[in-house]
């Protein structure tokens, strides 16, 4: 099992599959993979009109369960291959690592969830939810879960989205509102005095919003203390489209992502946004996840992860896409490889965390379809 796993992880790691390009010949490979299986694809298109597809697969029947068996999540996209010196899409496995882009986020942990699930018995349910667009907008999971008739007749009792945590388990996590906020000018050569800098609109806009920023990580009434760092994420970005700096800005974008966990109410950040917008004359849209999943330590799920792994349960000050697939079933996100390594210009899984996560899965799958998680 340990070289299909690794031939496997390889050639996902080698297609190409960020975010911005369409992940169907991903999903193709994938699914040439899943003999056996019943598929759903669920194709769409993203917001720049390029092809993506949701994958549902589906394997075995009821007998064994008291709900509906395991589901395995992961998505197919990665981020931009941003400061890689060498090959993104190697794939290549040496000194007891798998390299590439997406390697730890998250095609190494996709190809244990496949390994995982086809090495079961083949009357075990088990369901595997393949999304794209995490890294984005969570549109596949969305997709997934509003328009699945296959997911929803295979009713998965459980989630493992296999999001790289080193194996713990992370029984919560944030999740984002993200907004795009555009001041508008006039263009023209900036000694004539004729045109209008999209940027001054931008100054009131920016100070409110720095006193944001400030207050939510002053202020202890809008920490979360069962999360590391308490204090919520608001992180600005400011793009003049390429304007050159002897030119009045036509356009000038502000997006901002705010990441609040369960127990905080956005109300007041969406207002402070909202009205700083509006005073300035700005167009604002905002576009959010599902609301942050989070189960207690003491439920059923999360008590069985941590018994499976002797590890207690965290919370993740990050996202993913079980904020949306919440809807199909109780989440716990659990995966092998180390967060620390996503996003990186030397992204890296550890071969023998890879190795682990298998039998991790199946011992999952076994007791879910045997007893369920209640």
């Amino acid at each position: 099992m340990p070289s299909e796993l690794h031939a496997l992880a390889s050639a996902l790691v080698a297609i190409d599959s960020r975010s911005f390009v369409s992940n169907v010949p991903l999903a193709e490979r994938i699914e040439h993979e899943l003999a056996g299986f019943e598929i759903e694809r669920l194709d769409y298109l993203d917001d720049n009109l390029v092809p993506k597809r949701a994958l549902v697969a589906h394997r075995g029947g009821t007998s064994f369960q008291k709900g509906g068996g395991i589901a395995f999540s992961g998505h197919m996209d990665t981020v931009p291959d941003t400061g890689w010196s060498e090959d993104p899409w190697s794939g290549r496995i040496a000194d007891g690592f798998l390299h590439g882009l997406g390697s730890t986020d998250m095609k190494g942990p996709v190809a244990a969830c496949i390994v995982a699930a086809r090495s079961l018995p083949a009357d075990m349910p088990v369901t595997l939810l393949l999304t794209t667009d995490e890294e984005t907008t969570k549109a596949g999971a969305r997709i997934i879960a509003a328009r699945s008739d296959l997911a929803r007749r295979a009713k998965p009792a459980a989630i493992i989205v296999a999001e790289p945590t080193r194996l713990r388990p992370v029984r919560g996590h944030r999740a984002h509102i993200a907004f795009t906020a555009v001041a508008t000018g006039i263009q023209a050569h900036s000694s004539t005095g004729k045109g209008r800098n999209a940027n001054w609109d931008l100054v009131e806009f920016l100070a409110e919003m720095k006193a944001v920023y400030l207050r939510l990580r002053t202020d202890p009434t809008l920490h979360d203390a069962d999360y590391d760092p308490p204090f919520s994420d608001f992180n600005l970005t400011i793009d003049n489209h390429g304007a050159a700096v002897n030119v009045t800005v036509p356009k000038s974008t502000v997006r901002i992502k705010f990441r609040y966990s369960a127990r905080l109410d956005p109300t007041p950040v969406l207002d402070a946004v909202r009205g700083a917008a509006a005073r300035a004359g700005l167009a604002l849209a905002e576009a959010r996840e599902g609301f942050p999943p989070e189960l207690p330590a003491s439920h059923p799920l999360i008590a069985l992860c941590a018994a499976q792994t002797n590890q207690a349960p965290l919370t993740a000050p990050y996202g993913t896409d079980a904020s949306e697939l919440q809807a199909l079933a109780p989440c716990v996100i659990m995966g092998p490889g180390d967060i620390g390594e996503a996003h990186t210009p030397q992204e890296k899984l550890r071969i023998a965390d890879l190795d682990a996560a298998v039998p991790l899965f199946r011992r999952m799958a076994e007791i879910v379809a045997a007893r369920g998680i209640g």
